[in-house]
């Protein structure tokens, strides 16, 4: 890179520690670091929104999955948008109805009971350090193919910039610089496409040279392979820590509606870009390892100064999501597991407020460590994906939208999906080539619906026993 190119990445860095520090200083209690002050308009929510799911996998992943398999993995890739916009049109304004809530386990405690509260919690900061993981080794991948920098040195700077701002300021900065990311994908990727296909030869040359299976919608793939994918991605970050977290922030049910809804109606353009950058560089680098395409294109492409902001745009949509995820997993470790099952006395506010930018350092950490023990990105995800899908997803969305009270109901279910999911992946190594993920869902479920006619008459209404405020419920959505 020249030195213009240099500044662009370097300016980047300095403009996000600025914000961090700035932010800082209006951060006053934990609720203002948790969820905003619940201040957020639906175009920053968006943006937000936007900026933190579109992370490594969805477009280093993207580009590097297409690279290998074809459109096939963009196609199933898309159940991100499909569950964003549906959450976002039935579920995301009721959230705002959990008044004083900051976690999904507030959620969960209100009706199912403290131990979900707590099985939430432990679930929520495994799911968030995994997917925090994975962007960790998306900053790396970066860092080495365009920077010609070692990788473990590119995650420690990454994600070094990411928990400083986000230590700092809390969610609020989080959301600040998710907008400013956002800008920078929105505009710089675009463009590397239109140069790529400019490189490769234009759109027919591109097609000519790539496999007609990389075209087609299922390629190369078994349909239930693609199905099993499909359902892991429309579950596997649905209505998680982070996005729960957005809504929470915002100003009223109306604002999150739109804000999240529109965030998914995006992602599917952002997916094709990004999958077809992948067939780009399957054109004109054929010979490159999966996770290395996108930012091949960038380092061989772009023109001086472009490739700055690309470099940058890269890093944006990464660090945005790691962010996102740093901030969850602090907050819910807090709110879930310390504030009611282990703190043993009340401290000040400024105590809780170091005690979760500490945190915020010790989780960053461990996200680099899961980070040198996967293979891929997406491998990282998918993981994750396992603790979540399965056991908290369904549960969640009968409490919100049908208003189900049930202990039995939620623990059973959270405990069977679990295990058939652990069994199906790591005991019976996925039969049929079907994701745990599937069966998993389908027991949690089969135990949620028997557990609750087993045991109607301990559906009631339990009484949150946390630190945080108290939630009421608002009947009139």
């Amino acid at each position: 890179m020249g030195i213009i190119d240099w500044i662009c990445v370097v300016g980047y860095f300095a403009l996000l520690g600025l914000i961090g520090y700035q932010t800082s200083k209006g951060v006053k209690s934990v609720e203002d670091y948790n969820v905003a002050g619940e201040k957020v308009t639906w175009p920053i929510l968006f943006a937000s929104l936007a900026a933190s799911v579109l992370g490594g996998g969805a477009s280093t992943g993207m580009a590097g999955n297409v690279f290998k398999d074809g459109y096939v993995f963009m196609f199933a890739f898309c159940a991100y948008g499909v569950a964003s916009v549906l959450i976002g049109y039935f579920i995301a304004p009721r959230l705002k109805a959990y008044k004083g809530a900051q976690t999904v386990g507030d959620i969960m405690e209100k009706h199912y009971g403290k131990m979900a509260k707590l099985l939430t919690g432990i679930l929520s900061v495994g799911l968030c350090t995994g997917i925090l993981g994975g962007q960790a080794l998306a900053l790396g991948t970066i860092f080495n193919v365009i920077l010609d920098i070692p990788p473990i040195v590119g995650i420690l700077i990454g994600m070094g910039v990411v928990i400083l701002y986000t230590s700092f300021g809390g969610v609020w900065a989080v959301i600040q610089t998710d907008v400013v990311q956002f800008v920078l994908l929105g505009v710089i990727l675009p463009v590397t496409l239109i140069i790529g296909l400019f490189a490769a030869g234009g759109t027919d040359t591109l097609i000519e040279k790539v496999p007609s299976a990389h075209l087609t919608f299922l390629g190369s793939w078994e349909l239930v392979s693609f199905i099993g994918l499909f359902v892991t991605f429309l579950l596997g970050e649905a209505l998680i820590p982070p996005y729960t977290q957005r809504v929470f922030s915002s100003k009223d049910p109306e604002h999150s509606r739109k804000g999240y809804m529109i965030s998914g109606f995006f992602s599917f353009g952002f997916f094709f870009i990004t999958g077809s950058l992948g067939l780009v560089a399957y054109v004109l680098f054929p010979d490159i390892q999966t996770d290395q395409a996108l930012p091949t294109i960038v380092k061989n492409l772009l023109p001086v100064g472009v490739t700055g902001l690309a470099v940058s745009a890269l890093l944006a949509v990464i660090m945005s999501t790691a962010s996102s995820f740093l901030n969850a997993t602090t907050v819910s470790f807090m709110q879930d597991i310390y504030f009611p099952f282990l703190s043993r006395k009340k401290h000040s506010e400024k105590h809780y407020l170091f005690m979760e930018k500490a945190l915020t350092l010790i989780v960053g950490i461990g996200s680099v460590i899961f980070a040198l023990s996967v293979p891929s990105i997406i491998a990282a995800l998918e993981y994750s994906y396992y603790l979540w899908a399965p056991t908290i997803v369904f549960p969640l969305v009968m409490a919100i939208m049908w208003k189900i009270y049930n202990v039995t109901a939620g623990l059973c279910s959270i405990i069977v999906g679990a295990a058939v999911t652990l069994i199906w992946t790591f005991v019976l190594h996925d039969p049929f080539s079907l994701s745990g993920v599937v069966p998993g869902v389908i027991a949690n479920m089969i135990a949620f619906f028997i557990a609750y006619s087993l045991n109607k008459n301990s559906s009631v209404e339990c009484q949150p026993s946390t630190a945080g405020k108290e939630m009421v419920e608002n009947d009139a959505l």
